[in-house]
């Protein structure tokens, strides 16, 4: 399982979907980094492979970060997989 997280420029938790292969977890965030890159303001829709009710529309001009990660096999430490934010 493949995780997409993004942060959103005002908003303190990542927002993540998971797929199930590792070519639709590239395609999406390809599909993010393109509507980044963009000038043009549009709502990208998502859903999860590991929650089929999960859905998320976004404004890709919030996007301020896109991650992906592949869920290992292995025992976790404890911490999950994102974002790390300092502040002073």
């Amino acid at each position: 399982m493949h995780t997409i997280e993004l942060i959103l420029k005002s908003t303190p938790m990542p927002l993540s979907v998971q797929r199930k292969t590792e070519d639709e977890a590239q395609a999406l965030y390809q599909k993010l980094l393109e509507a980044m890159r963009s000038s043009v303001n549009q709502i990208i829709e998502m859903t999860c492979d590991r929650q089929p009710g999960k859905k998320v529309a976004i404004m890709t001009t919030e996007i301020a970060a896109v991650m992906i990660t592949e869920k290992a096999g292995t025992a976790s430490t404890g911490k999950p997989a994102g974002f790390f934010v300092m502040s002073e």
